[in-house]
């Protein structure tokens, strides 16, 4: 299957390196940037819809199940607990950014700033799908800090009594998140063959296209679920894994260890790490240009809405 990175793990990864680093950069990167607590005061996780919504396309995402699937090594068991030591440190901060959300929204016109939390999960979705798009595109904390600035209102500032509903979902998302992850790296070995990362990203990336919408209220609040929800259909594919199990290159009857290991790599299995290089379509040379993004940005072979 698939074994190109994701645009924004592959930015991620050339600064922090590492795919435990990696991994906490990713899941923690919308607590840091503004983007959870942004969704917290647009009303992201008022309802139970909304908490499974943020935390899997927030915390849960495409970059999350690429870094595990193609750049983390070891046992199930060995990246599970990589997920668990990144996951409690990413519950732990949902908790404590949600406990000051109430002072925060105290200050701010909640209403406009509704729009701007929508900006940047619209901002996400295109740095998501295309690497090309997203580097004409500012990024998140600096809409979020765009945001505030544009509806601060000091005034109305009062230090907010501890919702712990608010606190409770807030949480809730985060461990959406994180349980999603563990369950990726749990079933990675068979995930590894029957994915393909590319269809999974661009749907995961138009399902989060589709949660501001919502939350503005042009679009169903379950919307996101259910685009989500086609998107893991129709990036299951296993019978891609099965070919490439079968079909071996044969050079007078007998296949040589160098087409073996260049199988290998082709299922994504062995070849799917940082370092791995993405090939065309004809499998004739290797390029250091990263294999995903919209036609143009790779060969002219991938599948018409890649």
């Amino acid at each position: 299957m698939s074994s190109s990175q994701h645009p924004v793990a592959l930015r991620l990864e050339r600064q922090v390196g590492g795919a435990t680093k990696l991994l906490a950069t990713v899941m923690g990167l919308p607590l840091l940037d503004g983007i959870f607590p942004a969704l917290v005061l647009a009303g992201g996780v008022d309802t139970v819809t909304g908490v499974l919504q943020v935390g899997l396309l927030v915390f849960g995402g495409s970059a999350t199940v690429a870094v595990i699937l193609a750049e983390m090594d070891g046992t199930p068991r060995e990246q599970a607990g990589i997920v668990l030591t990144v996951g409690v440190g990413v519950i732990a901060l949902a908790a404590l950014e949600a406990a000051f959300a109430p002072t925060i929204e105290s200050v701010l016109d909640t209403e406009t700033f509704k729009r701007f939390a929508a900006l940047v999960m619209l901002a996400i979705a295109a740095k998501t799908a295309s690497s090309r798009i997203g580097e004409y595109l500012p990024g998140p904390g600096v809409i979020v800090g765009l945001g505030m600035i544009a509806t601060f209102e000091p005034s109305g500032f009062e230090v907010g009594i501890v919702n712990y509903g608010l606190i409770l979902r807030a949480t809730g998302a985060a461990a959406t998140g994180v349980g999603f992850a563990l369950l990726v790296a749990l079933t990675s070995p068979w995930l590894r063959g029957v994915v393909d990362i590319d269809r999974f990203r661009f749907g995961s990336a138009v399902a989060l296209g589709v949660l501001p919408l919502s939350l503005l209220g042009l679009a169903p609040g379950n919307a996101p679920l259910a685009v989500l929800g086609v998107t893991t259909l129709l990036a299951f594919d296993p019978g891609d894994a099965s070919e490439d199990d079968d079909t071996d290159d044969v050079v007078d009857g007998t296949v040589t260890e160098t087409e073996a290991a260049g199988a290998t790599d082709d299922s994504g299995v062995a070849g799917g790490g940082a370092g791995a290089l993405a090939t065309d379509g004809a499998g004739d040379s290797p390029s250091d240009e990263p294999s995903y993004g919209y036609p143009g940005e790779a060969d002219d072979t991938r599948e018409p809405w890649l």
